[in-house]
């Protein structure tokens, strides 16, 4: 599958200004949420929440994508985000705020420095692991 890379970018904005506010605000229960939003985005990235509404209200707007990458390095670092999410969520929730913080603080520079300049963490870490784990040459 592949997708149009304006897709991964928005869901990054919209990503970045929800994890300001857990900052913000140190909500277990918001952080909670933004972990199933990744965990779905992880499992599909034809249902990932922030990618259906760029779909139905952004894309229609634009023009046609000039550039389309594949699915699977965006689903990984929707995977990488349910994890620091479920994290923050878990710090939050147990009152160990300090952990919450910091795990939130580590995906919100990623979802900006991808919203920012469209440089996504997650998608390079499993570039990077598939040419570590790749077929071995002959």
């Amino acid at each position: 599958m592949q997708l149009d890379v304006r897709g991964p970018r928005f869901a990054a904005v919209v990503t970045t200004v929800v994890l300001i506010v857990i900052a913000l605000t140190r909500s277990g229960w918001l952080a909670a949420a933004q972990a199933v939003v990744f965990a779905v985005g992880a499992l599909s990235a034809r249902h990932a929440p922030y990618g259906v509404l760029f779909r139905v209200l952004v894309a229609p707007r634009l023009g046609p994508p000039r550039e389309v990458e594949p699915a699977e390095p965006v689903r990984f670092a929707q995977a990488v985000g349910f994890v620091f999410a479920t994290v923050a969520a878990l710090g939050f929730l147990t009152g160990a705020t300090a952990v919450g913080l910091v795990a939130t603080a580590f995906a919100l520079i990623a979802a900006f420095l991808n919203a920012a300049f469209g440089l996504c963490l997650g998608c390079e870490a499993y570039l990077l692991l598939r040419r570590l784990t790749g077929p071995r040459g002959a």
